[in-house]
């Protein structure tokens, strides 16, 4: 049993499946606003708890030229007003240590890129705003080292701690080792999978990453099945037409009947 560890008032490591939601990046006010507050409607009629997820920054995209997000300060306006007006918890990435004291202010959970989960300043910085840190496992790191990044966190007296996995790089593309779940739960930590990302295909896609979203669902239910904590999933309402990640964004007018299943998963799964 992990601990249980809260976001707002979500929990993670109890009894419940939440789900961490929303666009891949800021687009724009009103879009997060829509994409907030629908979500939190579907989550409301499912059963389930939700944080909202955007990205002020999408620091790592595949060309120089792609859409990055609104600046910090707009972004986490933004986000303020989410958290204020629908009135869900928020979670953003945070990209640099100096990024970490001003988003510590305004969201429930910093989280750290999987490309950055070795980076000991950064770790240090988020652990030190007191907020929640969920740390994304690298696709070039075994599971059982994710030990040393929890490490960096807690040495700041922060022990507000999530792992999620979002996949492995095998070659140029990702595969998900379910085993990864129940090895990173040996931390006592919650461990939540990330059903868009690793769903990526990033030798794909010529100037954007390429993603094969038909097998979100399969993956999603393996990973409850294994025992994960909570999801993480980006959702768009129009994903064709998404600006970051349009590849492997899960479409809002399926989300529900997703949501149910992965629920019925996991009362199965928990008994």
């Amino acid at each position: 049993m992990s601990n249980i560890i809260n976001a707002g008032s979500v929990s993670f490591g109890g009894d419940d499946l939440p789900i961490i939601a929303g666009p891949c990046v800021i687009e724009s006010k009103d879009h997060s606003l829509f994409m907030a507050d629908a979500i939190a409607k579907i989550c409301t009629k499912v059963g389930m708890q939700f944080v909202f997820k955007s990205s002020f920054d999408k620091a790592n995209r595949s060309a120089v030229g792609s859409f990055r997000g609104p600046n910090i300060d707009a972004g986490l306006r933004v986000l303020s007003d989410v958290k204020n007006e629908v009135g869900v918890p928020v979670l953003t990435d945070v990209h640099l240590p100096d990024q970490c004291t001003s988003v510590g202010e305004v969201v429930d959970v910093l989280q750290i890129p999987a490309f950055l989960c070795r980076q000991t300043d950064l770790l240090i910085a988020a652990g030190e705003t007191g907020k929640l840190v969920n740390i994304k496992k690298g696709q070039f790191l075994a599971p059982g080292k994710m030990i040393h990044a929890i490490e960096k966190v807690k040495s700041t007296g922060n022990d507000n701690i999530l792992l999620t996995e979002r996949g492995a790089s095998f070659g140029y593309d990702l595969v998900s080792d379910m085993r990864s779940i129940p090895v990173m739960k040996e931390t006592d930590y919650p461990v939540v999978f990330d059903a868009t990302h690793s769903a990526q295909m990033p030798g794909s896609g010529g100037s954007k990453t390429g993603g094969a979203r038909e097998f979100i669902p399969t993956l999603t239910k393996a990973a409850v099945a294994a025992g994960a904590d909570g999801v993480f999933m980006e959702v768009h309402d129009n994903v064709d037409a998404a600006k970051s990640d349009a590849a492997t964004q899960w479409p809002l007018d399926q989300l529900e009947d997703l949501l149910m299943t992965l629920k019925n998963i996991h009362e199965a799964v928990n008994g």
